[in-house]
């Protein structure tokens, strides 16, 4: 028997309704609040909530030095497709340039690692 249940992944970025709005055109769901903490409900998953975090640091990509702390692992029907979207709305490319893999590494506007993921 479970003792909890997942109620929001929650990331810490400069500009919680930037990074709320980049990951709504991402995965649809309707952004609730304002300043800072903003919530993203997306449909059929859990929440993600932004929290401001003053003197924010993005996560180093690769580094072994430095962990990377969590990514998100996104699901899509066609790679190259997901990736013209991201990268329109302001994502970055880390690790995409092997097109034979399953998956490719990105950074959202504030730093946060996440893979588009081949289903």
């Amino acid at each position: 028997m479970a003792l909890a249940e997942l109620g929001a992944v929650v990331l810490d970025c400069p500009d919680p309704g930037a990074l709320a709005a980049f990951y709504a055109e991402v995965l649809g769901g309707t952004v609730e609040g304002e300043g800072d903490w903003v919530d993203l409900k997306p449909p059929g998953g859990p929440a993600l909530a932004f929290q401001a975090a003053p003197g924010f640091v993005a996560p180093r990509w690769p580094a072994p030095g430095h962990s990377q702390q969590f990514h998100l692992d996104l699901t899509v029907e066609d790679l190259d497709a997901a990736e013209a979207g991201v990268l329109a709305l302001g994502a970055k490319p880390l690790d995409t340039g092997d097109r034979t893999r399953t998956f490719r590494v990105y950074a959202d506007p504030a730093g946060h690692p996440f893979c588009l993921c081949a289903c």
